[in-house]
């Protein structure tokens, strides 16, 4: 960002932004935390997952402040506004992302007593990396302000969504094999939903990004790869 005239406004900036990064570190850390503990059925680590989700959204709440005290303070032109305006966007997207964690975790604890065979949990483990992947890089992108980055993130989306197809294949097919499988597979389902999210939401955010970056919208569909008729998000897990 260009300096401004009044420095309060440079540092305005600036501390919404130092609030977005550690917004998205927390919500990074979250989906890695919440994954970690469906892989190993650890459900003390579920519900640290589940507690620290208040403090990622106690951090959307102070973003919002900050960028509605700045636009009626700085009233912010041009490049200023689209990133004011995009750090609206931003935290709302890791906000839910914190959500996704936290219905993972749920579903972890929800799990207990469960039979797992590890063969189940793998293909969610492996979405899970690709999806984590995806946030980490957007969210370099975003403290980068780069576009090209941002760009590259947009494009996996539809990998991720190719992963999620083939893991629901999968677990239906445990299912289909053997009844007492479906329990178990019902929640890895939910969770894999919950993945799959994850990326779009970091796809949304590469899609902020490109704009706040170059002031033009990413104009074509987002690349999509799936073929599969699945829950609606709104009942892969209440935040």
């Amino acid at each position: 960002m260009h300096e401004h005239t009044v420095a309060a406004f440079d540092n305005d900036l600036q501390n919404l932004a130092k609030r977005l990064v550690e917004m998205g570190g927390l919500a990074e850390a979250a989906v890695a935390d919440s994954v970690a503990a469906l892989v190993r059925r650890d459900a003390a680590q579920a519900q640290a997952v589940i507690a620290g989700d208040k403090r990622i959204d106690a951090l959307q709440r102070a973003v919002e402040e900050s960028t509605i005290l700045i636009i009626a303070r700085r009233q912010p032109l041009a490049n200023d506004l689209r990133a004011v305006v995009g750090a609206i966007r931003i935290a709302s997207d890791l906000e839910r992302i914190g959500d996704l964690a936290k219905n993972i975790a749920k579903r972890v604890v929800a799990m207990n007593g469960v039979a797992v065979p590890p063969k189940f949990v793998s293909g969610v483990d492996h979405l899970s990396r690709l999806s984590l992947e995806a946030l980490k890089d957007v969210l370099d992108a975003y403290a980068r302000n780069d576009a090209a980055k941002a760009l590259g993130v947009w494009k996996r989306d539809g990998a991720i969504d190719a992963m999620h197809t083939s893991i629901f294949r999968e677990l239906l097919t445990y299912m289909l094999e053997d009844p007492r499988n479906i329990t178990a597979c019902i929640h890895l389902l939910f969770s894999a939903k919950n993945m799959e999210r994850v990326g779009d939401h970091a796809t949304n955010i590469a899609e902020t990004i490109y704009y706040v970056a170059t002031g033009e919208v990413l104009a074509d569909d987002r690349p999509k790869s799936d073929e599969v008729l699945e829950p609606t998000p709104s009942a892969a897990g209440g935040a």
